[in-house]
């Protein structure tokens, strides 16, 4: 049974049982414990944790989430069933059905017969477990499911007692496990083996809230929940394990043809009999390809921190997998289109994004290999090192750099230590890397909090959510519902009171989109709130954070809420503008250029945008072109009202990481010009925008670009400042502003032959000095030794220039020069030997080392030639010294 039959099956036999069918929420939501959806049930944790009444019918719900853990990256492809991305289907109740309905319907999903919609499972290797006191849901497996008590298996808090990790909901879980025959392991249930009895199934019974406490079973449990909940997830790719019949998760029919295509470009197999760690390279590819794609899919791109360094490190990990298979070229394009045409059956829209998705992981590929190239430069140096001290290990330190600063992979370090001949100090590496993963879950734990408490605002968010009136009126009379102050409900407030209002419409925008909030005021008779922001509860309930600058206000008073119209003003300008820049965007850089946010304020944008490279003067000048072109073009700015699958029909864009609703609103500007779903405000046509001044854009990450722009009277001021600026230099320079470019140009050409005649006169005089400096050399042990400053102003070239010219004169001696140059406050350094002074030992990149103590600098190079750069000057006359007394030993 194909993977994509299975996640059918899934959800048609909950939706059969009168549960609603939700789709997948991003793999990115706004959560701050969360880099990535990592379970099922995230995406409904406001209705867990009695946040909002959960928006379904019948109090019930299916899913089949994407989802992402990255914990145990260096784990995949070791183990049988683990992958980073997985799809978790799941059934949900929000205290509707209890234990025994969540039971009987996953039995009978797994063990029903195919005909009638089931897995057809035997019921007769399937096993379960409990909670250690859970009598009642053992209960039910054996009474009510028939499961044999021997077939029941009790587990403690590690294993079968649920929570997020923080305080909130928490509760026993029931898993299911399916015995995979003998010939996978020892009998003996889940307790025995569970590489032999998969788990596939996992039950939460939601009934209880846990406290304070780290780790899965060290923590306090509070007390039963208001409801009781059921949150289910079914591991889809290992039920394919299993219906397809294959040895593990990596080879199912969305992995395996990845397998194949890595055979295909390596010239590996993938084989009983091969390589252990072949095997383990050829699941990582497989694995890491989809995780990287759905990543790429849902907005991420390729960084150093965050989420774009989880992407960035699987990235890597597939392509040095395929070079330590045997590839030797670009791989990444063919990996990704492979598992793009697995994935695009469940998730179409991989389709429309195919280009961009090839764009970004064939530029990491791009970039990762020039870091293979410095990384084996480094690890070179390293060798040549450790040979000329006749050493056979590379220490863990050295390995741990390699790894961690530059990129270099210990598995490749490794190999290129066998073939030079040497070990590497793997102790030494891991204590490193254990000491850094132990920083990062210190970080990671301490980062994480347990959840605002919201249920203040739980009632107005149950019987009252706000009426936003802001698209058609800028003032609108309104009850207050609410007052909160300093955290606790109120009744009244009085001046200089900092207070939270409910009301039960506002015409004033709360943050959202990428556009700031309205600011403005609510009045009621002499009484005055000045509203700094506005922010959304639930996506329902509008809270207006204000200041008391006048009066008083009590509960169920009527007020007007009034938007600052000039505030307002420059709002719409910039968010209408801003769909503008994207519209142009996408015509001169094609669909692969995506938003990834924005930010909007009056008179101001900034627009991120998917992208891989830099945009030319050229590109940048046509973008602003069309932008103003449609501001000229007097375009109707329509807003419709629609279903999302409508709205996609029309081709609305949609952002990434945002979850809409079934009603969406679509904001058609010019037509087909721009149509994206949008729930900001904006002008009613597009010459309201004014004028729009493209400042420029710039890198935000890799894969990541920025326009910054200026829109309105911000624009028409920053063109005045401009045009001035091009007025002065005009007048300076005595010619017409269009002739600037031309007197530039020539002005910067002369400068530069000047510059370059100075250098060849400060170069001719520094060589003309040179047979000076030779008189001043001394002998030392029978080495001739010259140590000498060059004239302030010097360059680092020119110290080579000089050094390589006097090492020429005397090369047939055992000579050694030393020079330095001021540079400020720092002092550039070389020290050249010649050859007979190298086979007496001497080594430029010692002395280079030796010198750098004495001026606080470092440096390195060959034993011939080295140089470095230190920043106390003061310390040249000791390290001069210190040089000879050095060549003394030799």
């Amino acid at each position: 049974m194909k993977t994509h039959e299975i996640r059918n099956r899934f959800t048609q036999h909950f939706v059969n049982a009168g549960h609603e069918a939700v789709p997948s929420a991003s793999l990115i939501l706004d959560d701050p414990n969360l880099l990535f959806v990592n379970a099922g049930m995230v995406p409904f944790k406001p209705y867990f944790l009695g946040q909002q009444n959960p928006p379904f019918a019948n109090g019930t719900a299916t899913s089949i989430q994407k989802c992402v853990r990255t914990l145990d990256i260096e784990e995949v492809g070791i183990t049988t069933r683990h992958n980073t991305f997985f799809q978790m289907a799941g059934n949900f109740s929000f205290g509707q059905y209890f234990k025994e309905g969540a039971i009987t319907l996953a039995w009978g999903l797994l063990t029903n017969s195919v005909e009638e919609g089931g897995f057809g499972l035997d019921p007769e290797r399937l096993w379960v477990t409990v909670y250690l006191d859970d009598d009642e849901a053992a209960d039910i497996w054996h009474e009510k499911i028939g499961v044999p008590r021997e077939r029941i298996q009790r587990l403690g808090m590690e294993d079968n007692y649920w929570s997020m990790g923080i305080p909130g909901p928490c509760g026993p879980c029931s898993e299911i496990y399916y015995d995979r025959g003998p010939e996978y392991g020892k009998e003996g249930g889940p307790v025995a083996d569970d590489n032999r009895y998969m788990e596939i199934w996992n039950l939460v019974f939601m009934q209880n809230e846990r406290g304070e406490g780290i780790g899965k079973g060290n923590f306090e449990i509070l007390g039963p929940l208001p409801k009781k909940n059921i949150d289910t997830g079914m591991g889809v790719e290992r039920v394919a394990c299993i219906l397809q019949g294959v040895e593990n998760v990596y080879e199912t029919d969305l992995l395996r043809p990845v397998i194949d295509v890595a055979e295909q470009l390596t010239g590996a197999r993938y084989t009983e009999d091969a390589d252990p760690q072949d095997l383990i390279r050829f699941r990582v590819v497989a694995d890491h390809s989809r995780t990287g794609m759905m990543l790429i899919l849902d907005g991420v791109t390729p960084s150093n921190e965050g989420r774009g360094y989880i992407l960035r490190r699987l990235l890597r990990r597939i392509i040095r997998s395929a070079r330590l298979l045997g590839a030797k070229d670009a791989t990444m394009s063919k990996f990704m289109n492979s598992i793009m045409d697995t994935m695009e059956p469940s998730y179409p829209e991989i389709g429309e994004n195919r280009e961009r998705i090839l764009r970004v992981a064939v530029a990491e590929e791009k970039a990762f290999l020039k870091t293979l190239e410095s990384g084996t430069k480094l690890f070179d140096d390293a060798v040549a090192g450790l040979k000329s001290a006749a050493a056979k290990k590379l220490t863990g330190d050295k390995a741990f750099e390699l790894h961690d600063t530059y990129g270099f992979p210990i598995d490749l370090t490794l190999e290129m230590a066998a073939e030079a001949g040497l070990e590497v100090d793997m102790e030494g590496f891991n204590a490193a890397m254990g000491e850094q993963r132990r920083r990062a879950k210190a970080d990671n734990q301490a980062k994480k909090h347990g959840h605002v408490d919201q249920s203040i605002y739980r009632e107005w968010l149950d019987n009252h959510p706000t009426e936003f009136t802001g698209f058609d009126t800028l003032e609108s009379d309104a009850k207050v519902l609410g007052l909160v102050r300093d955290g606790q409900k109120v009744t009244d407030v009085q001046v200089g009171d900092e207070v939270e209002v409910i009301l039960d419409r506002t015409p004033l925008y709360a943050e959202a989109g990428g556009q700031l909030a309205d600011r403005g005021r609510i009045v009621a008779g002499d009484t005055l709130l000045e509203v700094g922001d506005v922010q959304k509860i639930g996506k329902q309930l509008w809270v207006h954070k204000a200041k008391v600058t006048a009066g008083g206000l009590d509960l169920g008073s009527t007020v007007s809420a009034e938007v600052d119209p000039r505030w307002r003003h420059g709002a719409v300008q910039a968010h209408s503008a801003t769909h503008l820049i994207h519209a142009a965007l996408r015509q001169v850089l094609g669909p692969t250029a995506v938003q990834a946010g924005s930010l909007n304020r009056p008179g101001y944008l900034r627009f991120d945008f998917n992208y891989t490279e830099q945009l030319t003067p050229a590109q940048l000048e046509e973008i602003a072109l069309i932008t103003n072109q449609a501001v000229d073009a007097h375009f109707d700015v329509n807003t419709i009202e629609t279903t999302l699958d409508h709205a996609k029909d029309m081709g609305a864009m949609a952002l990434f990481g945002e979850n809409y609703g079934s009603e969406v609103r679509v904001v058609e500007i010019g037509g087909p010009f721009s149509i994206e779903l949008c729930g900001g405000t904006h002008v009613a046509n597009s010459a309201e925008i004014g004028p729009v001044s493209v400042l420029g854009e710039s890198s935000v990450g890799s894969g990541a670009r920025r326009i910054e722009a200026y829109s309105g009277m911000d624009a028409f001021r920053y063109y005045s400042k401009e045009a001035a600026l091009i007025e002065g230099v005009s007048r300076e320079l005595k010619v017409q502003p269009e002739d600037l470019p031309e007197r530039i140009a020539n002005l910067t050409e002369k400068l530069r032959a000047a510059e370059k005649e100075i250098a060849q006169l400060r170069k001719a005089q520094l060589m003309a000095g040179v047979g000076e400096l030779l008189n001043q050399a001394q002998d030392v042990s029978g080495f001739r030794v010259l140590t000498a400053a060059l004239p302030e102003g010097a360059t680092g070239g020119d110290l080579r220039t000089v050094a390589t010219d006097l090492r020429n004169r005397v090369k047939d001696e055992p000579a050694v020069i030393l020079l330095t140059a001021r540079d400020g406050a720092k002092l550039p350094f070389i020290v050249a030997a010649t050859k007979p002074a190298i086979e007496r030992g001497v080594k430029a990149g010692d002395l280079v080392k030796r010198f750098g103590e004495y001026v606080e600098g470092r440096g390195g190079g060959k034993p011939d030639m080295a140089q470095g750069s230190g920043s106390h000057p003061d310390g040249a006359q000791q390290g001069f010294q210190a040089i000879k007394d050095l060549l003394e030993t030799l």
